[in-house]
């Protein structure tokens, strides 16, 4: 059965069926642009889908056939923005909604079209695969603003795109397309615009057929690594070794010998 919410007035949707979760940036109008709601609104989003839906992996694109996102709403900066209390609250919400994806239970997988700037390229690159067009454009534009991107969410760009990429979209704030950042390694494919939905169900529905707890500890060890966070890799340890006690370690097992699909439940 597919189930569906909506969040910041409808701008942020969240569907799900049968363990593949969809959370879609529907602001097409204004190239997926993400307001302060929507910012706020993005972690509520992540939770219901892992937490109430049942995602096993959660798909992050934007709505409408043309952008990813232009990345957060410069025409809200005027009054969210002004001085650095208030871009201080701003980026607090920015935090947050990066730190929902980071640190979901789930994989997140950033299927991208089109324009892929600021706060639209720091949710990508929170995701934990990506996947885009091969006529997609990437830029943090920030330094042309004259704003410093959020510090906090300067980790993912120099985990996902590697220190030397990093370092020329912050200092240059130019456009770099898809296929330098498969080359570099931000990318994990590229595809044609019409394939980009297809590619990236393919992958979401690998993922979710596999075992949730397996999964889960996937991601956190991964996590701690990248983080050389030993409190995680503590925690990361406790839920493999979970693992060999579930009931879905018996059924792959069990799958394996009679030579058919196994059946995970999460537990």
């Amino acid at each position: 059965m597919k189930q569906s919410n909506s969040f910041a007035k409808g701008f942020i949707k969240a569907f799900c069926e049968t363990g593949t979760g969809l959370l879609v940036l529907d602001n097409p109008q204004r190239k997926n642009a993400v307001t302060a709601a929507m910012w706020r609104a993005i972690p509520d989003a992540i939770h219901w889908l892992h937490a109430e839906a049942g995602a096993r992996v959660i798909v992050l694109t934007g709505g409408g056939a043309t952008d990813f996102s232009a990345g957060a709403d410069i025409s809200e900066f005027t009054e969210l923005r002004k001085d650095s209390a208030t871009a201080r609250i701003y980026e607090a919400s920015n935090s947050r909604a990066f730190g929902a994806i980071r640190e979901a239970p789930v994989p997140v997988i950033a299927a991208i079209r089109g324009i892929c700037y600021g706060g639209g390229f720091g949710l990508a690159a929170v995701a934990d695969l990506r996947l885009a067009c091969s006529d997609a454009v990437f830029a943090v534009p920030a330094a042309r603003l004259g704003l410093a991107y959020p510090a906090d969410a300067v980790q993912d760009f120099v985990r996902s795109l590697g220190s030397q990429m990093a370092r020329r979209a912050l200092f240059t704030g130019a456009a770099m397309r898809a296929p330098e950042l498969l080359d570099c390694g931000f990318l994990s494919e590229t595809t044609e615009a019409d394939q980009l939905e297809q590619r990236a169900q393919i992958l979401a529905d690998t993922i979710a057929a596999n075992a949730p707890l397996s999964l889960r500890a996937s991601k956190l060890a991964l996590r701690a690594v990248e983080q050389a966070d030993e409190d995680l890799l503590r925690e990361a340890e406790i839920i493999g070794a979970l693992t060999f006690e579930s009931e879905d370690y018996r059924e792959g097992r069990a799958a394996f010998a009679e030579r058919r699909r196994p059946i995970f439940t999460g537990r």
